[in-house]
């Protein structure tokens, strides 16, 4: 296993290797597809902060399915190896391991900004004199515009509704002091704290239990946009307590270009069923769901939100990637991703170089895998600079790539290798 304290990495190749050699999570990566040049050769992949890497029993489970619709049809429903009927409640377990819930608070379903409204049409519930929504100020801008028309829809104006948590001055990374002098001063006009976690641009994790602590303490409801920190942060939902999270699965969780998203709705909401909410037969108790004829009647926990009888197809790639993290365990993957992104870090602090600065804090404990680095006067043309030496991460406005050496199926040589180029791109400069 390799040390985290940086006093033990080298900038060698040797030690990549080294590192490879030791680590216990190497073995995973064979089970990913990765890209490939015009040349057959592997490209460094270190994008998995915006589409995970296709698991390669995607395919087959895929297949599985389209071959029971073949042969079965409509009977796929309760005759296929793995009913259609309850084909999302064998995802519950091992996402909820993942998100630090029970099985009973998750569901996988719909698309992320689908399900943070229909969180908010449950959650959000102003009122004249508390209406107000706080987000970070740097939200990904889907929050945002969902946010914003949901204080429309509720007859506010997001000029009046709407507070942002903002770094202070010449800072990039927003102070959880910020937030509590915010709610101090506003916390009886708040009705919803909505943070997203981790953050897409800078990579800095919110301390989640801290803020369901503070939003509730002001009597107000609290969740969270995982989509950059499912599979990535540890959420520890259940204990850390916020009423509800939304994700989706296609980043870190591997499931594919527009895949479906998860939800999840704290176990002390399971069975109020005067939760306002947006109803569909999928989230009816399945032992009268099909009389067609009864009043709605939610499936306790976070199911009872489900609308409509779940994508199959779409569901058969997040099997296949849950299944790698269950075997790896979710433990284990915060350590090696702990270990390769602190590798990644001093890497890049050992260039010296004062163009180049990382956003994304210094603490393990407040980052997932991805760092942000900005270099100082440089444009779009040093991230393609990446992609033509065989680098695949990401670009974002005005002067930040950002990059992520996904646990599962990044090794310390990627790393390493990315550096080396960085230093060509640099020169260059």
């Amino acid at each position: 296993m390799l040390e985290t304290e940086k006093k033990h990495y080298q900038n060698t190749l040797s030690f990549a290797k080294q590192a490879d050699a030791a680590d216990p999570l190497a073995r995973f990566r064979e089970k990913f597809n990765l890209p490939k040049d015009e040349n057959g050769n592997n490209l460094i992949y270190l994008c998995g902060n915006s589409l995970g890497l296709q698991p390669k029993k995607a395919r087959e489970y895929v297949a599985e399915e389209l071959n029971n619709w073949a042969e079965l049809a409509v009977e796929g429903h309760f005759k296929a190896k793995t009913p259609w009927t309850t084909y999302h409640e064998i995802l519950a377990k091992p996402m909820a391991d993942i998100v630090g819930a029970k099985p009973g608070e998750v569901v996988i379903m719909n698309t992320l900004s689908t399900n943070l409204h229909l969180m908010m049409v449950s959650f959000y519930r102003p009122t004249a004199k508390r209406h107000k929504i706080v987000i970070e100020s740097d939200a990904f801008p889907s929050d945002s515009y969902a946010v914003k028309s949901q204080i429309k829809e509720k007859g506010y104006n997001p000029d009046d509704s709407l507070l942002l948590w903002k770094p202070r001055p010449g800072e990039d990374l927003c102070r959880f002091e910020d937030l509590e002098a915010l709610m101090q001063q506003h916390g009886e006009e708040i009705a919803l704290v909505m943070i997203g976690n981790s953050n897409y641009y800078t990579g800095q994790k919110y301390p989640i239990k801290e803020i369901t602590q503070l939003g509730h303490q002001y009597g107000c409801k609290v969740g969270f946009d995982l989509a950059h920190g499912v599979g990535n942060i540890d959420a520890d939902l259940h204990d850390n307590g916020p009423d509800f999270a939304v994700w989706c699965t296609y980043k870190y969780l591997n499931s594919g270009p527009g895949a479906l998203g998860g939800c999840f709705v704290h176990e002390r909401h399971a069975n109020n069923n005067d939760i306002p909410r947006f109803t569909g037969w999928w989230g009816h108790k399945m032992d009268s769901r099909f009389n067609m004829r009864v009043d709605f009647d939610p499936i306790e926990g976070a199911e009872g939100w489900q609308l409509s009888n779940p994508p199959i197809l779409s569901m058969a790639p997040i099997r296949a990637s849950l299944e790698i993290f269950a075997e790896a365990g979710f433990k284990n993957i915060r350590t090696k991703s702990k270990n390769i992104t602190g590798y990644l870090e001093y890497l890049i602090n050992d260039l010296n170089d004062d163009r180049i600065a990382i956003l994304t804090p210094t603490n393990p404990d407040e980052r997932g895998c991805q760092l942000s680095i900005q270099v100082k006067n440089a444009d779009r043309s040093m991230h393609d600079g990446f992609m033509q030496a065989g680098i695949i991460c990401d670009w974002r406005e005005p002067d930040v790539i950002r990059v992520a050496p996904a646990p599962l199926y990044n090794s310390y040589e990627d790393v390493y290798e990315m550096i080396q180029r960085l230093k060509e791109l640099l020169a260059k400069k």
